[in-house]
């Protein structure tokens, strides 16, 4: 998966939906806009109409071919149809998908989308991205509470109220729903089983070949990573990297913003004021300390420019000693190293802390959840593509992608719904293979809930239980911290996205300076800079936004 999903970036009045006014019947090319025309207008015949009481996709389940825009670069799910799972979700409801991913840069393959005014039927992307908001002004995309009124009003009966408050916009419309997403009442039903994506990380073999040693603090964990250095040169003929992060971007790295920061268990609020964590005496602390570890040559220069890809064929070959980084990223390459060597797996260990020592604060699932999808204004069957979505969202949908098909990837055993076994040992051993095989268990991840979901998932088995295990109790939900930063062409939103670039530029500076005191110059121009250009304005909106989410959330 993300991104957890929480990234660096900050990013309901109650949503009053009435069905009276939906139209049992019309024809069909009053139904459909834009795109090109759906079987039922071709054939001028009136749209069947949906009932509030049985879900809608089973109004049609005529062959229909959707496009689908994932913004992710790395999404390697693009093959629909190849798979039983999606062979079986297209039999029984009608609809294909082609995928559409980017080759390269996302944001620049999206905005051109964009500026052409023509978009994919379906488009996923983070909810924290700004085309986000683009799409919506520029009225690129569909309001869902609309077409659920016109098309299907069962919708309503599958999707969460409070999720789709808390993407309701000034115009009263809710434009995207969420993936990955969990309310505070999720929260308080089903906490005690979240589990956090951000781990602290190190090689099984190393760690213990080096003694175990401690390295929450500045001092051992620079030790540490030196250790290593010396004693695993090389791997497998290639230079040890003693340290992995997230990529580095236009706007800065996760690893060293919001993940370390939660390592640090520094407050993102004080008072009922948010809290600026970037200027933390914790966190510059140890910005500094891997500034040092630059100077000491235990940063490799392949982390400044390495991409995901990149990333994932390096921790195949084990070649990382310590991450920060995201567990669910890399269980591919974990599952391809426990099948060469169980001791050369990755385990999650305590890693940067506080002064004092404080178990971290992790990000844990939040309303906003990772992605959010959207219906393209010019989609080719608006009644096919509301209820599509509304069956992925349903229990019968995540069911249906999570498990697949009865008697071919999973049977009913003593009474519970659970994966073959050689399914199942697909899943545990060989994730690359078990996708093309299977495709199940959110292959298809762009509606996965796994407050759903989790009633089928098996048994956690190494080596992906330890780095569990390892986040439990220590995960919080942060609500109410989503959806703060501005976007778009409004004054503030332009402000941001200049704080976010500069950021995006001093951050590596600051790992690269040649001392503390270089370091201490550069975070100083940039706190100048970013006051300059307007850092007062964007506080005070997220401020605003910050107590608009509280009272959301406690309306609830």
């Amino acid at each position: 998966m993300k991104e957890n999903i929480t990234h660096r970036k900050w990013y309901k009045p109650a949503l009053m939906l009435t069905l009276a006014s939906m139209m049992m019947f019309t024809t069909a090319c009053s139904y459909f806009g834009g795109g090109s025309k759906s079987a039922s207008e071709q054939s001028n015949t009136p749209v069947k109409a949906a009932s509030a009481n049985e879900p809608g996709w089973k109004v049609d389940t005529s062959p229909i071919t959707f496009d689908w825009y994932m913004n992710f670069s790395w999404y390697t799910g693009s093959d629909w149809g190849t798979d039983p799972t999606s062979q079986y979700v297209t039999k029984k409801t009608g609809v294909s998908l082609k995928f559409i991913v980017p080759a390269g840069n996302e944001n620049e393959k999206l905005n051109t989308m964009i500026a052409s005014g023509k978009l994919p039927d379906f488009i996923t992307l983070g909810w924290g991205e700004d085309a986000v908001k683009k799409m919506i002004e520029g009225k690129l995309v569909l309001p869902l509470n609309e077409l659920a009124d016109q098309y299907d009003p069962y919708f309503y009966k599958v999707t969460d109220p409070a999720k789709l408050a808390w993407y309701t916009q000034p115009d009263g419309n809710v434009y995207g729903y969420p993936n990955a997403s969990s309310s505070p009442a999720d929260f308080a039903k089903y906490g005690k089983n979240y589990l956090s994506n951000q781990v602290f990380v190190v090689r099984k073999d190393m760690y213990e070949a080096l003694g175990k040693p401690d390295m929450r603090t500045p001092e051992g964990f620079l030790k540490a990573l030196n250790m290593a250095k010396e004693k695993f040169p090389e791997v497998n003929g290639q230079p040890l990297i003693p340290l992995g992060l997230h990529e580095f971007t236009e706007n800065g790295n996760y690893s060293l913003e919001g993940y370390l920061q939660n390592f640090l268990a520094i407050p993102m609020e004080k008072d009922g004021k948010l809290y600026d964590r970037t200027t933390d005496p914790e966190y510059l602390r140890w910005l500094k300390t891997f500034r040092q570890a630059n100077q000491d040559g235990l940063l490799s220069k392949d982390i400044f420019i390495d991409k995901r890809s990149q990333m994932e064929e390096k921790i195949a070959q084990g070649r990382y000693f310590a991450m920060l980084y995201q567990r669910s990223d890399f269980n591919t390459q974990q599952n391809a190293l426990y099948a060469k060597d169980p001791n050369s797996v990755y385990i999650a260990v305590d890693g940067p802390s506080d002064s004092k020592l404080d178990q971290p604060i992790l990000s844990g699932p939040v309303i906003s959840g990772w992605t959010v999808t959207l219906i393209s204004k010019n989609v080719k069957d608006k009644a096919r593509a509301i209820r599509f979505l509304e069956y992925m969202i349903s229990e019968e949908g995540q069911k249906d992608l999570y498990l697949g098909e009865k008697g071919v990837t999973y049977d009913t055993v003593d009474g519970k719904d659970q994966f073959k076994p050689e399914v199942l040992k697909s899943l545990n051993t060989d994730r690359s293979e078990f996708d093309t095989k299977y495709g199940a268990s959110h292959k298809y991840w762009m509606q996965m809930n796994t407050n759903i979901t989790d009633q089928w998932k098996p048994e956690s088995v190494a080596p992906f239980k330890q780095m569990e295990d390892w986040t439990k109790g220590k995960t919080v939900s942060s609500s109410e911290f989503d959806q703060l930063n501005p976007t778009g062409n409004s004054p503030e939103g332009i402000i941001n996205t200049k704080i976010s670039q500069l950021w995006g530029k001093t951050l590596p500076k600051l790992l690269l300076a040649s001392s503390d005191s270089e370091f201490d110059q550069l975070f100083n121009e940039y706190l100048s800079k970013r006051e300059a250009d307007g850092l007062a304005k964007v506080q005070a909106y997220q401020q605003t936004e910050y107590e608009k989410n509280k009272a959301k959330l406690e309306a609830q």
